[in-house]
């Protein structure tokens, strides 16, 4: 329909309001409202928005002094959600580095992970294999190269493709 179509009623409908723009800390603020994000992550999707670099580094540093915007945080929550959906520290500290967070504070999100990563990729093995252990050394590939994939270290992976994913 156009704005000249008449809506249900017969009546024609009015022509739709422009939306006045937000300011660079209403934008930086709605995303900060959806999820976490890291200062070169909001930095970014600000400047893409087309709002000017410097007014951006000075609302993105207003909202970490604030306490809306923590790198700290984001690290944390970026690592349990990837360690929940069955993700390993190597695979987690590489998306980490991605947004250039320093050394000690991916250290930190890593070792705020409560969970074993262990359990984490049993967990993993068992919901892509089933409770028994890969048949044959195809199998046992598999299932090694996977872990792997998902950031798991190689003695890790060696030990539980060889063994029964319940038993852990």
């Amino acid at each position: 329909m156009t704005e000249r179509d008449p809506d249900a009623d017969g009546a024609p409908r009015p022509p739709r309001r422009r939306q006045r723009e937000r300011s660079t800390t209403e934008q930086a603020l709605a995303l900060l409202t959806r999820r976490e994000h890291s200062r070169r992550e909001l930095a970014r999707k600000l400047a893409v928005r087309g709002h000017q670099p410097d007014e951006v580094d000075a609302t993105v540093a207003r909202l970490a002094d604030a306490g809306w915007q923590d790198d700290a945080r984001f690290a944390c929550s970026l690592a349990r959600s990837r360690a929940a959906a069955g993700y390993g520290p190597a695979y987690i500290r590489a998306e980490l580095a991605t947004h250039a967070l320093p050394s000690q504070l991916v250290a930190d999100a890593l070792a705020a992970v409560e969970d074993d990563w262990e359990s984490i990729a049993c967990d993993l093995l068992c919901r892509r294999f089933g409770a028994v252990p890969p048949a044959g050394a195809a199998a046992r590939r598999k299932a090694m190269d996977l872990l792997l994939r998902r950031g798991f270290d190689r003695v890790l992976a060696q030990r539980l493709s060889a063994f029964r994913f319940d038993e852990f």
